[in-house]
């Protein structure tokens, strides 16, 4: 049979770094692998995929989570087959 796809995107959220857990979460939260976390003067660069339909309304969540501080950037990685259950 035909196998639904979905699109994973790459994500790459900045942080202060008080606010790594609630992001972390978060993405866990909308399905997101994360591949890499690297901690810089200012914060926290969190690197992963995360399916494009668990992303609207991202910037939202993301400004009240860090305070208006958080940002980030996202572009097309892949297609993967999509779960049972979505």
């Amino acid at each position: 049979g035909a196998q639904l796809l979905e699109p994973i995107m790459k994500v790459d959220v900045f942080t202060p770094e008080d606010h790594v857990g609630d992001v972390i979460g978060d993405l866990n939260r909308r399905r997101g692998m994360i591949k890499d976390q690297q901690a810089g003067t200012t914060g926290v660069r969190i690197k992963g995929d995360v399916p494009l339909s668990e992303m609207f309304g991202y910037i939202g969540t993301l400004r009240t989570m860090t305070s208006g501080r958080g940002q980030f950037s996202m572009e097309f990685s892949h297609y993967s087959p999509c779960p049972n259950n979505v």
